[in-house]
């Protein structure tokens, strides 16, 4: 069998796997990237705006940690910080209560790519451990994807880069790159599908009166609702969602029936990191030298013409 076909075959085989482990884990898969993943090519729009926010409308903090700069053909850190309270619990698909679930991505400059095991420390392996990170997809090597995993001990999630080095490759330069990252907790309140998710308020179609609230044995709630006119409609209630009109009470078109269950959302940040050229730093090491040795220098012949001075003197 040809390699690139048996890859990706071995590919799709896991992202199965992944998906169905994720269900019987009841664990929601609103977060997972390979939607993102499916439905962009690139993540990153030109307004520069990342597409998890599409789907993640509520906007929450996100912060991004990396070395200010950085030498070719090296390993480091990119730290991504999704904060929360971990008291939280989100509405899942079934509409019981849950812990939240976090997930990052972070948009590396060209060149930059996901570190190799092999070069790992034993530290980054263990910051690692039981975190799947991936590639975006096979032609953008430099966006890493993350997620969803348990979001409470993993607020803080850790990308091992290799940087890249320009006399290897002729696409990347010595110069500053701006690092672009993304991080949500919590489901989502849009299905890639455009459908809305479980995760929203349940809003008044019309403006009327609240004549009758009835609840069913699985839990949902019907909500009849007297327009204007004399004709009653109907608002389905889904399980998990808390209503908070009465019978009797006045509602305008748009207005919640429902409190908001939402108790996550997205986040993005930026920053910039240099590819420093190690020739720079030995020649600036060079010239500092050159100056603490002129000064010396200095100093001693400074000393000499003083001692020659103070010979004339007494003479």
């Amino acid at each position: 069998m040809n390699l690139k076909y048996a890859k990706k075959i071995i590919f799709i085989t896991f992202g199965v796997l992944s998906i169905n482990m994720l269900y019987s884990l009841n664990i929601s898969t609103s977060a997972f990237p390979i939607y993102a993943q499916q439905g962009y090519e690139n993540p990153r729009e030109a307004t520069g705006r990342i597409v998890c926010a599409n789907c993640h409308l509520a906007q929450k903090e996100v912060s991004v940690e990396v070395p200010k700069s950085i030498l070719p053909n090296t390993v480091f850190e990119a730290k991504v910080r999704i904060p929360y309270n971990e008291s939280s619990k989100q509405i899942l698909g079934t509409g019981t209560k849950g812990d939240l679930n976090v997930g990052a991505i972070i948009i590396l400059p060209q060149g930059f790519t996901l570190a190799p095991k092999n070069l790992l420390s034993e530290e980054l392996k263990t910051k690692t451990k039981n975190v799947y990170i991936q590639s975006y997809s096979a032609s953008k090597e430099n966006i890493l994807v993350v997620g969803p995993i348990p979001g409470k001990n993993n607020q803080e999630i850790t990308f091992p880069v290799l940087s890249p080095d320009p006399s290897k490759n002729k696409n990347t330069y010595f110069l500053k790159y701006p690092i672009y990252v993304g991080g949500n907790r919590g489901r989502g309140q849009i299905y890639p599908t455009g459908d809305k998710s479980n995760n929203n308020p349940i809003n008044a179609s019309y403006d009327g009166k609240i004549v009758e609230i009835t609840g069913t044995s699985n839990g949902n709630y019907s909500i009849n609702i007297q327009k204007e006119n004399g004709e009653t409609y109907t608002e389905n209630i889904p399980k998990g969602l808390e209503i908070k009109v009465n019978k009797g009470n006045y509602v305008k078109a748009n207005e919640n029936l429902t409190s908001d269950p939402n108790v996550g959302g997205f986040g993005q940040n930026e920053t910039e990191i240099v590819l420093q050229n190690p020739n720079r730093i030995t020649g600036m090491i060079t010239f500092f030298f050159m100056v603490t040795l002129a000064q010396i220098f200095f100093v001693l012949k400074k000393k000499q013409w003083e001692k020659v001075q103070s010979a004339d003197m007494n003479f």
